[in-house]
């Protein structure tokens, strides 16, 4: 059985890259291009004129960059799927596309048939990233959580730091040791540590506190 014939827009400001694209895609005997464009704004004109079934959008292009041009695309109604194709691949790019509504992000070293089985997906709604991408969104999901200490905790463990007791810790904050010790077990929670060793080395690690 054939398979169905998907319509695809293309959008990159690059002309060599841009005719590169559409010349691979074109190829392809159950895929057809139907709009070129060299800026995000005119791509999204093209995706309300044919409502192709792919917008493959480069991220940095003029007037409208890939991320902006694929919240409205996205927003405009469910039928056309955003597919970035691009050289940038930081954690911010990666993380603005995808919430934008790109159900894919691609790098421009991806094969001839990388891209193709992409697209096709991208059509069905599947998620497609480029194994570069999906390493570091993996990384980016095992960096340790955020973790913000109040003013008083820094003190705490600053003082800690200088090897203070708890109660020597209260004379010099001015409180009493029954709140240094709350103070510490709150640091130790946040910081998922045992001991007050392990706190400070882990508030230094993360630069919660700085030794001078």
């Amino acid at each position: 059985m054939p398979e169905a014939e998907l319509r695809v827009i293309v959008a990159d400001d690059h002309p060599a890259m841009r005719a590169g694209v559409v010349a691979l895609l074109a190829a392809e005997p159950a895929i057809t291009v139907v709009g070129e464009a060299a800026d995000g704004r005119e791509a999204v004109e093209l995706v309300a004129r044919h409502r192709p079934d792919v917008a493959l959008l480069d991220l940095r292009m003029p007037d409208l960059d890939g991320v902006a041009a694929t919240a409205r695309i996205v927003s405009a109604g469910p039928g056309t799927r955003v597919l970035i194709l691009t050289t940038y691949d930081t954690d911010d790019d990666i993380e603005r596309a995808v919430e934008a509504g790109a159900v894919g992000y691609l790098l421009k070293d991806t094969t001839r048939d990388q891209l193709i089985d992409a697209v096709r997906s991208a059509a069905r709604g599947e998620t497609v990233l480029a194994p570069r991408v999906a390493q570091r969104l993996v990384a980016r999901m095992r960096r340790p959580a955020p973790v913000a200490l109040t003013a008083r905790e820094v003190d705490v463990l600053n003082a800690v730091a200088d090897g203070l007791s708890n109660a020597e810790i209260g004379r010099r904050l001015v409180i009493a040791e029954a709140t240094v010790k709350t103070h510490l077990l709150r640091v130790f929670a946040k910081l998922d540590v045992g001991d007050r060793t392990h706190a400070v080395v882990t508030a230094l690690e993360r630069g919660l506190i700085t030794r001078s």
